[in-house]
């Protein structure tokens, strides 16, 4: 009996191969590679690229729609669902997953020398924007609020993602805050934001990139000046 090639045993080289796909078809066009788009490019059928990008969503390598698997929701740092940011480069327009995700683009994305971040305050509504490029952060007084730990990314990690915002100050938090019942996460300025998220993607258009481990997560929060238990840190 032949074996159906989308119940075969997964093949590392399959799946990365799908994954890089994913990645290079978001950094190219913005957009993420519908299934027949990744079976042209990585020569799989229709079938196994379905059961391959189950396997990446299983590892934390992107997140399907948990109501259409053929729809890629995010492949952290892209998406594909308006989450509060915009990011305007030369050649293509990204929606930016989360405040981190953002200002991590311009880090990954080598072929832009910069790109043009744009939200909107979450209290307020105020209009922000910034060039965010590799060689220093940005100017400003904005600050950035993660709603959820660290240890609690994955419960909901678009959830997660929608609320990582750039406000116009931490009264425009206290402000979001109060209205929404939220208690209050962790605050940073953007000099802070941009060191955080400079190089944690790096690699991850190459192949045989790994996702950091807990272990080697927490050491990179603490190098870029992140601390507390909201990061799995000492206060």
């Amino acid at each position: 009996m032949t074996e159906n090639a989308s119940t075969a045993p997964a093949s590392p080289d399959e799946t990365e191969g799908v994954r890089l796909a994913v990645y290079r078809g978001f950094a190219r066009t913005g957009r993420a590679p519908s299934v027949p788009e990744l079976s042209a490019l990585t020569a799989l059928a229709p079938g196994r690229v379905r059961r391959e990008l189950r396997t990446l969503h299983a590892r934390h390598d992107l997140v399907l729609d948990p109501y259409d698997e053929d729809h890629i929701v995010m492949a952290h740092p892209f998406a594909s669902v308006p989450l509060g940011f915009s990011v305007m480069g030369t050649r293509a327009l990204w929606w930016g997953g989360c405040a981190w995700d953002s200002f991590a683009l311009p880090h990954l994305l080598k072929d832009e020398p910069d790109v043009l971040v744009a939200t909107r305050c979450p209290a307020c509504d105020a209009p922000h924007a910034w060039v965010v490029g590799r060689q220093g952060p940005p100017k400003g007084d904005q600050v950035a609020h993660f709603l959820t730990p660290m240890s609690r990314v994955w419960d909901d990690v678009v959830r997660t993602c929608g609320n990582q915002r750039l406000f116009c100050s931490t009264d425009c938090v206290d402000t979001w805050l109060h209205t929404t019942g939220h208690e209050r996460g962790y605050v940073m300025d953007l000099a802070t934001l941009w060191r955080f998220a400079s190089d944690w993607y790096t690699g991850r258009l190459e192949r045989g990139y790994v996702r950091r481990d807990p272990a080697a997560a927490a050491s990179y929060f603490a190098e870029v000046g992140l601390h507390g238990s909201f990061w799995g840190l000492p206060d």
